[in-house]
């Protein structure tokens, strides 16, 4: 593909960059521009400027990106999510366990506390997005409890689903990974241990420091027991390997029971709540699904494929084969907004790298998924911080700036190329 092709089908990811990016550090308001907005016009000169079909089909191209598999489980996960927060808010769940863990939790652990139970729970259940689901409601809550920023405490979440995503044997990344590489689970979680927990232990200590000058309040209202069973379920059917589709289902049916029983609501404010729940989502449906159409786009003209010609062409030696698998991955990862499906794109590329240049197959696999979730923990149209930001009602840019977990872990991940750590895999 020539310069110029290549650079045309990845413009409209320029225009999105520049549209929303650049106009809003100019205007030094990350409000000025909508997410929104910026997708929409990017997603509409990507279809003008498509050639080789007719319009008709380019924007039947765009809507096959917006309508795939990925996408529309992201869009009843956001759906079932909203649902679950504002019900579980309208009978206060949330207000009872955040004052169980203000009771139980001392003011200077509550920062490292969270960290370190969001690892252990993404961990178990494999999933960053179950745990942000989970958590960010009574991480917001916490905030506000201990004067906290909450775009803060919402990162330190984000940090610790994505430490879980990384690691864990039944996440979607790790069998993506492994799968394209031909190695064990078991063995890539060896390698890949030399990365992410050295970065964790990094963050732990750090959000530890952090919070020395916090304070829990005194005037601790008691908790509720029975309204922390939503939260408990959600919690625990997920650690059983309940699809997050079912957990939420349980937490919303469980905020309906209690609700009726302790009169704070009826079948019709039931029913409201998960409307409002629902609306609240609704730009981050019309996000995730505007993103999905313009990649779609971006692909079918072979930006995607310019970029990895691109990258691949000059490779010397086992550090430099190294960084391509892992550029090419979170590039992929920009493009699709998705580290799964960045991962599968590049997958079979990445065994054809490593086998040339002598690469062990555990550490390709442990590059794939740690440079992938490195990337989707900080890009702000990625679907875990859409997210978190519509479930504690932030903007994701707010969130950027305190994503200290992704961007150590791709600090880890650079060195350990550089420093050739671990060396038995290395």
């Amino acid at each position: 593909m020539s310069n110029k092709k290549g650079l045309i089908a990845l413009s409209p990811l320029i225009v999105f960059i520049g549209l929303y990016l650049i106009t809003s550090i100019i205007a030094n308001d990350f409000y000025a521009v909508p997410i929104s907005v910026a997708f929409l016009i990017s997603s509409i000169y990507a279809v003008t400027i498509s050639r080789g079909s007719t319009l008709s089909e380019r924007i039947v191209t765009f809507s096959r990106g917006a309508g795939t598999e990925n996408i529309m489980q992201m869009l009843w996960i956001f759906v079932l999510a909203g649902a679950f927060a504002s019900t579980a808010r309208e009978i206060g769940c949330i207000d009872s366990t955040v004052n169980l863990m203000l009771r139980i939790l001392p003011g200077n652990m509550v920062l490292s506390g969270i960290f370190l139970a969001t690892c252990i729970i993404s961990l178990s259940i494999g999933t960053s997005v179950g745990t942000i689901v989970a958590l960010v409601p009574i991480a917001a809550g916490l905030a506000q409890g201990t004067g906290t920023s909450i775009s803060l405490m919402t990162a330190v979440v984000v940090g610790g689903a994505f430490f879980g995503d990384n690691l864990s044997f039944i996440s979607d990344t790790t069998i993506a990974a492994t799968s394209s590489q031909g190695c064990r689970m078991s063995d890539k979680f060896k390698a890949n241990s030399f990365i992410a927990i050295p970065a964790a232990i990094v963050i732990l200590i750090l959000y530890t420091v952090m919070g020395l000058d916090i304070s829990s309040p005194t005037d601790v209202s008691p908790a509720n027991y029975i309204k922390i069973l939503p939260y408990a379920a959600v919690l625990i059917t997920a650690f059983m390997g309940f699809n997050v589709m079912t957990v939420l289902t349980i937490g919303i049916a469980l905020t309906g029971i209690i609700g009726f029983a302790d009169g704070s609501y009826n079948l019709y404010g039931w029913f409201s709540a998960m409307g409002k729940g629902v609306l609240d989502m609704s730009e981050l449906i019309i996000i995730t699904m505007l993103a999905g159409g313009l990649f779609e786009v971006i692909r079918s003209q072979g930006g995607i494929d310019y970029i990895i010609q691109k990258i691949t062409r000059h490779i010397h030696g086992k550090r430099g084969a190294e960084f391509v698998i892992g550029s090419l991955v979170a590039l992929a990862d920009v493009c699709t907004a998705n580290n799964t499906v960045a991962i599968i794109t590049i997958g079979g590329i990445a065994k054809k790298i490593s086998d040339a240049f002598g690469i062990d197959n555990r550490r390709t696999a442990s590059i794939l998924d740690t440079a992938a979730c490195f990337m989707q923990g900080i890009i702000p149209y990625g679907a875990q911080i859409l997210m978190a930001a519509g479930l504690a009602r932030l903007n994701p840019i707010d969130i950027l700036p305190y994503l200290y977990y992704p961007y150590v872990l791709g600090l880890v991940t650079v060195l350990s190329i550089i420093f050739r750590f671990p060396k038995k895999y290395a």
